[in-house]
């Protein structure tokens, strides 16, 4: 592969990325919009770029085989501050890869476009949109998107639905569980399947209590390793019993299936920052 382009190289599941995503290509470009992210790897380059300015996205993409997209907001926010970077950004960049003759777009896409599914329904990749706050309106938005530009374009797409990347803190995380080695493993397995289309894929560990089905993503290969049962018996016995009327604890999406519309679900998440150091 000649070149791969990550957005949201800043960030932190980014942080975890860019040292495997720069051994698979002839040269990796990081972006974000941050001024620089400090020491790059080998064959990394970093370029500044806004998901919401489309000349940027367009020169960005140029000469890319894949586009691995993390660029976003990460947060439930009012529509207008989502709607730059998360939704315009989207469109962005699929116009961007079309236009460049990029391949395959590999999305960083969430729970929360489902979140609202109650999660003792264990849904599998085909369960229908079911958004949890603006933030999963535009990862619903942009998995249509994806499908539009294979169907109507032509340019691959796996969209992956993250349930939650993190430290485990919590007893929801003893199901949603997403290491960074699997991660890293499933954005790898996204690259490298020799034909997608549109697929969608839980980015979700190998733990018992998971609540989603990835069955009909078997074809990706992914075949996480890691599994936060580990983590069960401690997070259980330091938090109070669920509660069976609260949406933050019986739908798939958690605390942003509780927040008001607008309001920072990641506030309430005790999400701890270990991103990565170069």
């Amino acid at each position: 592969m000649k070149r791969i382009v990550l957005t949201g190289a800043a960030g932190r599941l980014g942080s975890y990325l860019r040292e495997p995503l720069s051994k698979m290509a002839d040269s990796f470009v990081s972006s974000d919009l941050a001024d620089d992210i400090g020491r790059l790897y080998e064959k990394e380059t970093y370029r500044r770029a806004d998901l919401a300015n489309y000349d940027e996205i367009h020169a960005l993409l140029d000469g890319a085989d894949m586009v691995v997209h993390f660029g976003a907001i990460g947060d439930e926010a009012p529509f207008e501050t989502i709607l730059g970077p998360n939704i315009v950004g989207a469109y962005n960049i699929w116009e961007a890869a079309f236009r460049n003759g990029v391949r395959r777009v590999v999305y960083a896409s969430s729970i929360h476009a489902v979140g609202m599914h109650p999660k003792n329904d264990f849904i599998g990749t085909d369960a229908p949109h079911r958004p949890d706050t603006y933030y999963g309106l535009a990862k619903c938005f942009a998995e249509d998107l994806a499908s539009l530009y294979w169907d109507k374009r032509g340019v691959e797409a796996v969209c992956m639905r993250i349930l939650s990347c993190a430290q485990v803190t919590n007893a929801r995380a003893v199901g949603s569980w997403l290491s960074y080695d699997d991660l890293i493993h499933l954005v790898q397995c996204a690259i490298t399947t020799p034909v997608t289309g549109f697929s969608i894929v839980y980015g979700v560990s190998n733990n018992d209590r998971a609540p989603v089905d990835n069955a009909k993503a078997s074809f990706l290969g992914y075949r996480p390793k890691d599994n936060a049962e580990q983590f069960a018996e401690e997070i259980f016995a330091a938090e109070p019993p669920m509660d069976p009327a609260d949406p933050g604890h019986m739908c798939h999406g958690g605390p942003f299936a509780a927040v008001e519309l607008g309001h920072s679900g990641v506030a309430t998440m005790n999400i701890v920052d270990d991103k990565r150091k170069v």
